[in-house]
């Protein structure tokens, strides 16, 4: 089944790794509960001084240039970052690597794919040895100058980014690090809402500006939840550009016209969190477990969880970011310095987080944005 396939992709990765350390010390978290068993589990006394020097053997202090570019420089990505950094510093003292990290952004929204291009191109130009693309750039025109990044040597990597899509045949990037938007996602939200609501009530819906991939994967998973669950209705939907001054404003508008909804879905955190502040400039009740107004988005931020705590946002998907920065650096060390290969989508884990799970999930994220080791600028 097309809905298993990430999954399956989760354990193969994880039984790949030789690098993966045995727990998460800072949040006391081991990592197996996040990619499963992996021969790393395991390491630690002796052998793992075996393995470390090694590897150090095979990198010889070598420095490995990576360039980052989200599409917007929000919580979101500074999360996935500092997540990265971690992972460059654990390597760092393991290994002897060293890194140069730098990190663009495209001035303006999701939409302003034209500054990516430019930013990637200029990387290219200077012979980076990696580079790690988020983007709302079409997909055809990113395919294409990274296969010009890959003739010249430059490995292309792309995290949060919904290539489930597309034929993995016409990826030109060694890695696609992230999840399956439709089922890790979608559905999820979907499915959450339809239940918590008893399979029955109105809603509204806040997507992503129009045509972009991520909204697309989203909703084939969310629309395969309302299929599922048909006595929940969409009685009004609007673009949220996702980001939460535009979601404030969309979640308002619809507020105005449909005050008696049951729930709100936001695509992304950040739009949800904008309904979330819409609810209250209205006067209108969040929802207690029976009443009120339900809130879910997907992202998996320590504002959104913090808002989960304080009964402003009912739920979110933890889209598992920490685990994608994490992972991005895995993958980049393993080809870059080692001359492994590693398989073309690596899917994390997702979950839906809500009152009952979130102090993990926030102990997670707030553990990789305590990184003392900052890199680049």
């Amino acid at each position: 089944m097309e809905e298993n396939v990430g999954m399956e992709r989760n354990a193969d990765v994880s039984r790949r790794s030789i690098l993966r350390t045995s727990a998460l010390v800072g949040a006391g978290i081991g990592a197996a509960q996040f990619l499963g068993a992996s021969p790393a589990s395991a390491l630690g006394g002796t052998t793992d001084v075996k393995l470390d020097k090694a590897i150090r053997a095979i990198v010889k202090g070598r420095t490995i240039k990576v360039g980052f570019t989200p599409p917007v420089l929000s919580e979101n990505f500074t999360q996935i970052e500092n997540a990265a950094w971690r992972k460059m510093a654990e390597f760092e003292k393991r290994f002897g690597v060293k890194w140069v990290w730098e990190r663009q952004a495209p001035v303006g929204d999701f939409n302003a794919v034209q500054g990516t291009l430019g930013i990637v191109q200029s990387w290219i130009s200077r012979r980076f040895d990696a580079i790690a693309v988020c983007t709302g750039a079409n997909f055809a025109t990113v395919q294409d100058l990274y296969k010009t990044a890959n003739s010249k040597g430059l490995k292309v990597f792309q995290f949060n980014q919904p290539a489930e899509l597309y034929p993995e045949s016409q990826l030109e990037t060694v890695s696609n690090i992230g999840y399956d938007n439709r089922w890790q996602s979608g559905y999820l939200a979907g499915t959450y809402l339809a239940q918590a609501l008893g399979g029955k009530g109105k809603i509204l819906q806040i997507w992503g500006p129009s045509g972009s991939d991520w909204t697309r994967g989203r909703k084939i998973g969310f629309d395969k939840a309302l299929k599922e669950n048909p006595g929940i209705k969409v009685v009004g939907e609007a673009d949220g550009g996702y980001v939460r001054d535009k979601g404030f404003t969309a979640a308002q508008d619809l507020l105005t016209k449909y005050p008696d909804v049951n729930a709100i879905y936001g695509e992304n955190e950040e739009m949800a969190l904008g309904a979330s502040q819409a609810i209250d400039a209205a006067g209108l009740k969040h929802w207690n477990g029976k009443t009120g107004i339900l809130t879910i988005g997907a992202d998996g931020l320590v504002s959104g969880f913090k808002a989960i705590a304080a009964g402003k946002l009912t739920a979110t998907v933890d889209i598992g970011g920490i685990d994608q920065g994490q992972n991005l650096i895995e993958a980049i060390f393993s080809t870059v310095a080692l001359g492994q290969t590693v398989t073309q989508i690596i899917n994390n884990p997702t979950q839906v987080v809500d009152k009952t799970n979130y102090q993990w999930h926030q102990a997670y994220a707030e553990w990789a944005l305590a990184t003392t080791r900052k890199y680049g600028k």
